[in-house]
């Protein structure tokens, strides 16, 4: 049975409008403008004069103009209307003119008015009416319609947001980034394509329930403008991580096969223990016939970011019958999502996989019987949409075998996502509505049965520190290892995250606490939004805990914090009117503050981010450099191309420790280093620009601490330079002049 919901919303305050009222009105705009030359016989004739050059029908042109015919029909014709005393035919509308009489020889005979008007006489009688001048005036208001159209408003900021944007891009100084990233380097112009396309997206949500292309397109045009730049612009891969995962791609690749109880320097097996992501790379790399996955990686987050989009739409519909609320969720997720984590990565892919998993739940999953009064429009928010149809336990049972290839991918390719995927289950099954315990116990079973096998070495590491880790919620919720972030740029970003967060979570509680009856039917996303926090008491992953339970929290607050910002529609009390006045301000003015803060979040630290070919050049000429074998020593593995060739090196990233050892190492990096390096073992170290960036950026070392370290090996003994340039310098270990 089809699940029935409101009529569609299409603006604050205004009544829902069918779509059938909406083409009415649509259709009767241009009559309403002052042009009568929609009637079907006069739009014939106007195309057949502009295609063949005849004059239009009932207007006789040539030697025949004069020529008297019968005005009386033919049989089987309609007579022409009777117009009212002392007004002509044509000035009432509600009568439609009568098709025009055959003469002779087909030609189209003369109306009752014109064979009574007398020929002209003289020159004028042989002088013909200009060809298309009584359409002339048509076309004008038609034009004049067109542009006063619902799709012209909408189309006009998009295609002023363009030629700004594509205005700007040239100008956009990426080789010479400083403490700001980019933010610095972005022109005026930038800057104001991304404010006019949020002003644009804000008249979209007018007609969004009628006319949903437009809000898409903005949604569209506003993640290619805010995550395609540096894939046009940047000359290397951007962002460490990223580099370093096309080192894993080619290395499979290369080899063709994985080793998964193969130990390798600094973790690097267990890429080797979740290879599904990057197996499914290295198929791209063949089926597009490049080298490398470096020929297509920039572009991974406008990729992840528009398959994300219909994923969540879903996800909102399911909950919400208000396209206003849908489309902003979508557009605030996406501002929101300034973590960093769509580049090309096993989180990113997984994180994708994870919310369709979620959409076919609670799209097909709900049991028989859960529903209670959540399809009554009478106790549910005006927003909210009924609980979807129930399904048999055949159906779900085969919903969970076409899942379990989707539920085996996420655990083949990520170690965290299946743990989030089935903490969200497990919450969901603490409501009645999707109680699906097959389902949880399948994905459990898939999750387990892969870390014992595939993914055991790392496993069974893991759970070694959960005596330490668990429970320390503190420690587990710090971002890294590092200390406070040194410097006004890197400082600048740490502030913005914090402000996007709190902006986030104080509208999503606020729409918690007012819309009571949207989060009875939307608790499950309520529930989504709750399910990772407590993995703040089982482990830090890394230092990045926070950062990964943000982003599994993001759909639901970003649906939530919609709500706050779009009011229902259609009621009539005065606080309904009062919100939705207030909402109509607010609403642009939360979303360019957003837009604010997105920015410096994830282009504040591009200085890390992005390395000249020149220092990507330098490193691997210091790779290449060292025997097989030999220790690698850097700063930090942020930087471009630090696992280039991993499995033939060691490497030591010696500042990424805790900040109070790092200035133990400052006193003496040559002696602290040297003490490091084991013996008879060939080392080099390897120190960039960008490393500079990282060590700032990530709080690891005071402001002016690169620099101090990168002198005083340079003075040591110990160390012998090998090369050096503007983009870094490569030292060579002596141990047999040291003391």
């Amino acid at each position: 049975m089809q699940r029935q919901g409101p009529a569609p919303v299409t603006g604050s305050g205004v009544p829902p409008q069918s779509p059938a009222t909406d083409r009415e009105a649509e259709n009767r705009e241009p009559e309403e403008a002052g042009t009568a030359d929609n009637r079907p016989e006069e739009r014939e004739a106007e195309q057949r004069e502009a295609t063949t050059g005849e004059a239009p029908t009932g207007e006789s042109v040539g030697p025949e103009a004069g020529k008297p015919a019968s005005a009386i029909p033919e049989a089987g014709k309609s007579a022409p209307a009777i117009p009212e005393a002392g007004k002509p035919a044509s000035a009432i509308p509600e009568f439609r003119k009568p098709a025009p009489a055959i003469s002779e020889a087909g030609k189209p005979a003369p109306t009752t008015a014109q064979a009574e008007a007398p020929a002209p006489a003289g020159p004028e009688a042989a002088t013909p009416a200009p060809v298309g001048s009584a359409s002339r005036p048509a076309r004008r208001g038609r034009l004049a319609a067109a542009l006063r159209s619902p799709d012209a408003l909408n189309l006009v900021p998009l295609l002023v947001a363009a030629a700004l944007w594509l205005w700007a891009l040239p100008g956009i100084d990426f080789r010479d980034i400083e403490e700001f990233g980019l933010l610095d380097r972005f022109p005026l112009t930038f800057y104001a394509a991304l404010t006019v396309l949020t002003c644009g997206f804000v008249l979209t949500l007018r007609r969004a329930g009628t006319a949903p292309l437009w809000p898409a397109t903005y949604c569209a045009a506003m993640l290619v403008a805010l995550k395609a730049p540096p894939a046009i612009l940047y000359d290397t891969v951007r962002y460490a991580w990223a580099s370093k995962h096309d080192a894993i791609i080619s290395r499979l690749l290369h080899e063709g096969t994985v080793h998964p109880g193969r130990e390798l320097s600094g973790g690097m097996g267990a890429y080797d223990q979740w290879p599904g992501f990057f197996s499914l790379d290295a198929a791209l790399v063949r089926a597009f016939g490049v080298d490398a996955a470096a020929s297509f990686i920039n572009w991974a987050p406008v990729a992840l970011g528009l398959l994300t989009v219909p994923v969540l739409i879903l996800v909102y519909r399911t909950f919400s019958d208000d396209w206003r609320l849908v489309w902003t969720g979508v557009w605030i997720f996406q501002l929101a999502n300034w973590v960093g984590q769509d580049y090309l990565s096993p989180q990113g892919f997984s994180y994708l996989l994870y919310l369709t998993v979620f959409a076919v739940v609670v799209r097909h999953f709900v049991l028989p019987g859960s529903a209670g009064t959540l399809r009554d429009r009478g106790t549910l928010d005006p927003a909210a949409a009924a609980v979807p149809p129930p399904t048999t336990t055949r159906q779900r049972a085969i919903a969970v075998l076409i899942l379990l290839p989707v539920v085996a991918t996420i655990n083949a390719s990520h170690q965290l996502t299946p743990v989030m995927l089935c903490a969200t289950l497990f919450a969901l099954c603490l409501t009645r509505r999707y109680r699906n315990i097959g389902l949880l116990v399948t994905s459990g079973a898939v999750m387990l049965v892969w870390n014992l096998t595939m993914g055991r070495e790392l496993f069974l590491d893991t759970l070694g520190t959960l005596r330490e880790k668990a429970g320390d919620l503190l420690g587990n919720s710090r971002p890294g290892f590092a200390g406070d972030p040194t410097g006004p740029g890197p400082e600048l970003v740490g502030s913005a995250n914090v402000l996007m967060v709190l902006a986030l979570g104080g509208l999503a509680v606020a729409a918690v606490l007012l819309r009571r009856k949207l989060v009875r039917s939307a608790l499950p996303l309520v529930l989504a939004a709750a399910a990772p926090l407590p993995m703040f008491a089982v482990n830090d992953y890394g230092g990045e805990m926070i950062f990964r339970v943000y982003l599994f929290g993001l759909p639901g607050s970003a649906f939530f914090a919609a709500a706050a910002l779009v009011p229902a529609a259609g009621a009539v009390s005065r606080g309904a009117v009062i919100a939705r006045r207030a909402t109509a301000v607010a609403l642009p003015v939360t979303l360019v503050a957003m837009l604010a803060g997105f920015l410096p979040s994830y282009y504040g630290k591009e200085g890390m981010h992005y390395a000249p070919p020149g220092e990507t050049a330098l490193t691997r000429r210091a790779f290449d450099r060292a025997p097989e074998g030999a220790l690698i020593l850097a700063a930090t593995g942020a930087f471009p191309d630090a696992y280039y060739r991993y499995d033939h090196y060691e490497r030591w990233f010696f500042t990424e420790q805790e900040v109070d050892e790092n200035l133990r190492m400052l006193k003496d990096p040559a002696g602290y280093l040297a003490g490091g390096i084991p013996a008879d073992r060939p080392a080099y170290v390897i120190l960039t620009r960008t490393q500079g960036e990282a060590v700032i950026g990530e709080g690891y070392l005071p402001e002016g601490g690169f620099d101090s370290l990168r002198g005083a090996l340079k003075r040591s003994p110990l160390f012998q330079v090998v090369e050096e340039n503007t983009y870094g310098v490569v030292l060579r270990y002596r141990p047999t002049t040291g003391g």
